[in-house]
C-alpha cells in the first residue's frame, strides 16, 4: 500500500527518483517494471505492472464496443509507457505526460494505495487551497463507511 506525500524532483532527462519510502515498498512487493500513464493529463500515475495488469483484467471483461472503455484506453495509451527502474531507483516519465502535467521540476509524489501519483507541486497546492475537503465530502465518505 502506497501512502503519504514525498516531495521530489524530475531531472532534465525526465527521470524521477522514487522516494525512499516508496522504493522500499516497490522492492518488497513489486519489482522494477511499471506502467506510467494518466487519466487526465494533469497527473502522472505510476502503476507497478502487477497492479496495472489488474486494471487490464477488469477492462478485458468490458465489451470492446463500450464507448467509456474506448475513451479510457485512448487516454491511458496516449499518455502511457512501460518503464523500468534503473540502478539508481529512477523512472523516466513519458515526455508527452511530463509536458502536459507540468511535472518537469519540483513535484509531489503521492501514495494512492496501489499506485503513485506525480503532480506539479505548485499546481497541486493551489488546487488543495481552492478545493478543500468539505463537510459534504466528509458526509459522502461516511455514507460509504469511512
Amino acid at each position: 500500500m502506497f501512502r503519504g506525500n514525498h516531495p521530489a524532483r524530475v531531472d532534465d532527462k525526465g527521470r524521477l527518483k522514487l522516494p525512499a519510502e516508496f522504493k522500499r515498498r516497490v522492492d518488497e512487493s513489486y519489482g522494477p517494471q511499471f506502467y506510467i500513464t494518466s487519466k487526465d493529463g494533469k497527473r502522472a500515475e505510476i502503476y507497478p505492472i502487477r497492479e496495472w495488469e489488474l486494471v487490464e483484467a477488469k477492462l478485458a471483461e468490458i465489451p470492446n464496443m463500450n464507448p467509456a472503455k474506448k475513451k479510457f484506453l485512448d487516454v491511458t495509451n496516449y499518455y502511457g509507457q512501460m518503464a523500468e527502474l534503473d540502478a539508481q531507483g529512477r523512472l523516466t516519465l513519458p515526455l508527452i505526460l511530463r509536458e502536459s502535467a507540468k511535472v518537469t521540476a519540483e513535484v509531489v509524489v503521492l501514495g494512492s494505495q496501489t499506485y503513485l501519483e506525480v503532480v506539479n507541486h505548485d499546481d497541486f497546492k493551489a488546487k488543495l487551497d481552492l478545493e478543500p475537503l468539505t463537510e459534504a465530502d466528509m458526509t459522502a465518505l461516511a455514507d460509504l463507511g469511512l
